[in-house]
């Protein structure tokens, strides 16, 4: 019997629909659960991953971050698993390869995904009663601790706000993207959900009472508003018997009011200025976000939701993309951001240029809306359009996410029109779109779509976002103040109320579940986990003379193409160049082609060509790496001759000589890298903390870190007067790095894909200078900085790191089994559960370097103090066996999680280059699964070493930072301008 067959024989349910999407290789079917009216849909294939998700439509009426809060706090212990965070136990006690939930604008979403049966049953099982039956409605204090609460210490202590989701918002709500992105919805959609911060507006969030919070989980948290997904390889009617049986058949069927209102359209545009925070030291004056927003139709036209898609592609993303061109030739902003924002019920459309002047805004408009006719009228380059749209086609047949298992993606995916009572199989099943826009391109669709949409339609918002001077500081003073005077209003009887609730929550926080509620997380055993530590697959060969590790893996049909150059054949002083390279070239016209056609043609040919700067350490000696350009790009096997020969193209007839084209890479280069700086902040401050000691770290820091970053401030400053001098030198660097002596290759294909390359790669390899072989040496300048860097972020972000080895202590798997145990024991309680950090991490190399970081962190000294604190826990680590095999299991899950062909390319690269043999896998995996208590213990040295190296980096708020200055050997801003 199928499974079709199966599902349709069971009582419970009704069979609403069913196909096969040929599409994700799928058995379709969308189900009503009869009792409750709950909805499922499952796709059913051979994907070991299996993936569950149930969601629900959870449309907030206010700002406080009620669904965000509550999507936190369900987690926090249920009624058959009553500990104090199931989550964390299951992070750190299953082979789960996605765990996680989600807080949208009009929907929150709880999914996991496991490859093991057992496990994957598990994790069903703890979600569905997470959702149903929380404990939050016999505890308070878990709404306290994720939501918000006063924190007094002692009655002479200043009052202030604390909380996990608090104090996570205040870190979004300092990036002036996100700020950005919160204002715009705010603004179209004044009338329905998506005017309110679903997430939380730190402002507001301690607006938001315990009884509302309970209310909003009795009202949506039902199955009559679910939907529940389930994906992959697994008898389908055995998971909905269980899942009928076990919580759906417990529930009636009720009406749930989560419908979403569509928001009545603009009879005219609108207009709404925002600030921002900056720094005092920071220029104000271009730095200003314009953007012009227009709503574009709803989730439910299949045709709409992918042909904006192109649109967005091909009139914003792609180099010399016409509006992007069009606003950076007028001088307006730095970078242009934007495109078609889906996943809601009223999807839009948004030009952004960031970095522009506030008096701009009447000659961003006219040059967008000037844009915009000329390409209605006299029409859309057909190679563009065409361009986007085989390389989206090329992206939704590959599938590769990451991470992200394609499952999971799916299963977000079919919300976009499942949530708004559309089919959820709509957007999955693309073929025939793809086919339809192929013609339309031909026949003035798109055109007539910018008209209809981006021209002609009064739904439009104006949204300025501009900076404002120390407004965080300002903001930070007003809170203190009314805080300070909500505190000196109470009685002395409420201030003790208040401090003993300061100590209930600390103890509750302290005190640990008892070990009979923990084990009723159920969990698998050691001898559950394959002993076997998975292989790698590559054979080194030679063609035409040029080394190639060739990956032997099935990638369907598609070949992986890395072209690797040494950066040592150039000097020192030259590697920020290296740096620039990456994103100058294939922005810039070639002598063949104009950089906007260049563009085109790659994506008519290819899944996309991109160029990276990386480095691979040296096991064996570990004050070397090896720096590498890389150029990569993904064909269909047919199609790599067009690789190389493009590949050779770009790199042997970039054209640097245009100053103009050349200033506005640098501008918009600039421009993103600071944010990713800012937004990054947890990854800049390990960065540039282990820079001090690390010569791998170092050269990260000048080809692509804050040191990269202040090179691009002083490039872009003093570019006028520089040019002809840059666009000299990206030359000369480039001649010395793109050559035949220093370049390998790394291509990930089966045996056929293989076939094509040995006559190819000709191509590229005999159009090769050869090249002088001359190699320069590395100096790295050992000083502990220690610096503090300012930014006008509301939180921080806590660095520490140091290297073990170099003090005589091996690597060993064991490190891998405490990154587990600190980020999910000792630094989340420590840091996020008692603290109100959003977020901790740590991490153990085979290099010897190590980290340990705060994210969104309210504490600065304090974080500091507990990452001092481990070597003394780690002494008096006594787990017992099934804490111990629990940890064990998180560690293997982090280890065994699926690749996809091209990240198992890129494993087995990374291993070749830095001396990992299989050996050392296997030995590393029998380290995990054998080790106990005593094992733990000993790391106690490591990380002592590693505190010892001395070496801290904070980037964070400015005041904090300030009233720290001595943490710090240095105190600057990032950002210098």
């Amino acid at each position: 019997m199928n499974q079709l067959e199966k599902v349709k024989a069971l009582d419970a349910y009704e069979v609403k629909e069913w196909k096969t999407l040929k599409e994700t290789r799928s058995e379709g079917i969308v189900l009503r659960h009869k009792k409750t009216g709950a909805k499922l849909f499952l796709l059913s294939n051979d994907d070991e991953n299996k993936v569950f998700c149930i969601g629900f439509r959870t449309p907030p009426d206010d700002d406080t971050g009620l669904p965000h809060i509550l999507e936190h706090s369900v987690l926090c212990g249920s009624e058959k698993f009553p500990l104090k965070d199931p989550f964390v136990e299951l992070v750190k006690g299953s082979l789960n390869t996605f765990l996680n939930a989600m807080t949208y604008p009009d929907k929150t979403v709880y999914p996991v995904a496991s490859c093991n049966d057992k496990d994957f049953q598990n994790l069903m099982d703890v979600y569905m009663d997470a959702v149903f039956h929380p404990n939050i409605y016999k505890e308070e204090k878990i709404f306290r601790q994720e939501g918000w609460h006063y924190e007094l210490e002692s009655e002479e202590s200043p009052l202030i706000y604390n909380g996990v989701v608090y104090n996570e918002m205040k870190g979004a709500y300092s990036s002036p993207e996100s700020l950005l992105d919160s204002c715009t919805q705010k603004t179209l959609f004044p009338d329905n959900c998506y005017g309110k911060d679903s997430g939380g507006d730190p402002a507001f969030i301690p607006q938001l009472t315990y009884e509302k919070f309970l209310n909003f989980h009795k009202t949506y948290y039902h199955p009559s508003n679910s939907y529940i997904y389930l994906y992959g390889d697994m008898d389908m009617a055995e998971k909905l018997e269980w899942l009928d049986r076990e919580y759906l058949c417990h529930y009636e069927e009720r009406p749930v009011d989560s419908s979403i209102p569509e928001q009545k359209a603009f009879a005219e545009p609108i207009e709404k200025e925002f600030h921002y925070s900056i720094t005092e030291g920071e220029d104000d004056t271009n730095a200003t976000y314009l953007s012009v927003n227009t709503v574009v139709g709803t989730d439910l036209d299949p045709v709409l939701y992918l042909a904006f898609q192109i649109l967005e592609y091909t009139l914003l993303d792609a180099p010399g993309a016409p509006i992007k061109q069009a606003l950076i030739d007028a001088g307006i902003g730095k970078d242009v951001l934007g495109g078609y924002e889906s996943g809601i019920l009223q999807p839009y459309f948004s030009v952004i240029a960031k970095d522009a002047r506030r008096d701009q805004k009447g000659e961003f408009l006219s040059v967008v809306k000037g844009t915009l006719r000329k390409l209605a009228d006299q029409g859309i380059n057909k190679k563009s359009l065409l361009a986007g749209l085989n390389y989206y086609e090329f992206k939704y047949r590959e599938a590769d996410y990451g991470n992200a298992p394609k499952g999971l993606m799916f299963g977000l995916q079919c919300l976009d029109s499942w949530l708004y009572d559309g089919d959820p199989m709509m957007h999955l099943a693309y073929e025939d779109t793809f086919t339809y826009l192929k013609k339309a391109v031909e026949e003035g669709y798109f055109e007539n779509l910018i008209r209809e949409y981006l021209l002609d339609n009064p739904f439009e918002a104006v949204v300025i976002v501009s900076p404002e001077k120390n407004l965080t500081a300002k903001e930070d003073e007003r809170l203190a103040g009314k805080l300070a005077e909500y505190k000196a209003s109470l009685t002395q009887e409420q201030l003790g109320k208040l401090v003993e609730d300061t100590r209930e929550l600390k103890l509750y926080q302290d005190t640990p579940s008892t070990p009979e509620i923990l084990a009723k997380i159920p969990l698998l055993s050691r001898e559950d986990i394959e002993r076997k530590a998975e292989t790698f697959s590559w054979t080194e060969k030679r063609e035409d003379g040029i080394l190639v590790l060739h990956h032997n893996f099935f990638t369907s049909g598609i070949g992986y193409l890395k072209v690797l150059f040494r950066t040592d054949a150039v000097p020192q002083e030259d590697l920020p160049y290296v740096g620039l390279l990456k994103s100058v070239l294939g922005s810039v016209d070639t002598e063949r082609y104009g950089y906007s056609d260049l563009t085109s043609e790659i994506h008519l040919n290819s899944g996309g060509l991109d160029f990276a700067v990386t480095s691979f350490a040296n096991l064996e000696e570990p004050e070397h790496f090896t720096g590498a350009f890389v150029a990569s790009i993904r064909v269909l096997y047919d199609r790599l001759d067009f690789g190389f020969g493009m590949i050779e193209e770009i790199l042997n007839h970039s054209v640097f000589t245009d100053e103009k084209r050349l200033g506005e890479v640098i501008g918009e280069t600039r421009s993103r890298a600071r944010m990713r700086l800012e937004n990054a902040g947890h990854s800049t401050a390990v960065s540039r903390a282990t820079s001090y000691f690390s010569p791998t770290a170092y050269y990260n820091e000048l080809t692509g870190g804050t040191a990269y970053y202040h090179f691009l401030e002083q490039l872009e400053k003093n570019y006028d007067s520089q040019k002809n001098a840059v666009a000299a030198k990206l030359k000369e660097v480039a001649a010395k790095l793109f050559t035949r002596s220093n370049m390998m290759i790394s291509y990930t294909a089966d045996d056929t894909g293989y076939e094509a390359l040995p006559r190819t790669v000709t191509l590229l390899s005999q159009k090769m200078p050869e090249g002088s072989g001359e190699r320069y040496p590395f100096v790295h300048p050992v000083e502990n900085k220690n610096e503090g860097l300012k930014t006008s972020s509301q939180v921080n972000y806590v660095a520490r790191c140091g290297n073990f080895r170099s003090k005589g202590f091996a690597y060993t798997g064991a490190l891998k089994i405490l990154q587990v145990i600190l980020s999910y024991d000792y630094l989340w309680l420590n840091l996020r559960v008692k603290g109100g950090a959003y977020g901790c991490m740590s991490g153990f190399g085979r290099s010897g370097e190590g980290y340990l970081v705060s994210y969104r962190d309210p504490g600065m000294k304090e974080t500091n103090e507990i990452y001092e604190g481990i070597p003394a826990y780690l002494e008096a680590f006594d787990p017992d066996e099934r804490d111990m095999t629990k940890y064990v299991i998180g560690t293997i899950s982090g280890m065994d999680t699926p690749l996809t062909p091209s990240a198992r390319g890129a494993r087995g690269l990374s291993a070749y280059l830095s001396g990992v043999t299989e050996e050392m896998m296997q030995k590393e995996r029998d380290q995990v699964l054998d080790a106990d208590r005593d094992d733990i213990r000993a790391l106690a040295g490591q990380v002592r070493a590693i505190l010892e190296t001395g070496s801290l980096c904070v980037v964070g708020n400015e005041e904090k930072i300030e009233a720290n200055r001595g943490m710090f050997g240095e105190v600057s801003n990032l950002t210098r301008g």
